[in-house]
């Protein structure tokens, strides 16, 4: 009697491509839920005409996951669109700037980190003045002419990524933003409530001292 497709297993051998390697030896548990998933995405996604929205929330963008993974999928035209939280897109902009960030235990004494002015974000940790020189950076472009009016986040977005985009050319750090990579795109990113982010409360700053 059969219960379902027979698992009939090959050995893996030298020369696999990645699309056998998914297809023929991904056979149960989530190794063929990865494979339903692979095979979801060519045949539903990967295709002309098809219209791709990404939403990003969590501290995605501090462990490189933008300029690994997210960045190249803009690049290569599959993303159409991202909704992400304030915070991912703030933090998007340290590695435009030029910024170290490092990874770490989760272990480390808080502290310690305190008395020497490091920021961890779990097992990410980096020197307090990231944050701070990205502000600065921030209220710079903020203060620009383009800004001072009424915008939505994705127009506000756009602007900053020629900022990056110019940055990340300065210092010979290229396609590592999101910010830069959605601007040169026309990929529109979205935030649905910018004030509870680093960049909103930056405009909210300059905005409450006059600018």
């Amino acid at each position: 009697m059969a219960y379902g497709v027979k698992l009939d297993p090959r050995p893996i051998g030298p020369g696999l491509s990645v699309r056998d390697l998914v297809d023929q030896h991904l056979y149960a548990y989530n190794g063929a839920r990865l494979r339903e998933a692979c095979q979801l995405f060519a045949r539903k996604i990967a295709q002309p005409d098809v219209t791709v929205g990404v939403t990003l929330s969590g501290a995605l963008t501090p462990t490189g996951l933008g300029t690994s993974a997210i960045v190249p999928l803009i690049r290569a035209g599959l993303i159409d669109w991202v909704v992400s939280t304030g915070a991912n897109l703030y933090h998007d902009m340290h590695r435009s700037l030029g910024f170290e960030l490092f990874n770490t235990t989760p272990f480390t004494d808080d502290r310690e980190l305190r008395d020497k002015h490091i920021i961890r974000i779990y097992d990410i940790l980096f020197d307090q003045d990231v944050l701070l020189e990205s502000d600065e950076c921030l209220r710079q472009c903020i203060r620009g002419p383009e800004f001072q009016k009424t915008m939505g986040t994705a127009e506000l977005h756009y602007l900053l990524g020629r900022y990056t985009q110019a940055r990340e050319k300065a210092i010979g750090t290229e396609y590592v933003s999101i910010l830069t990579a959605a601007h040169e795109c026309g990929v529109p990113l979205y935030t649905s409530s910018p004030g509870d982010s680093t960049i909103g409360m930056n405009v909210a700053a300059l905005a409450l001292a006059g600018n």
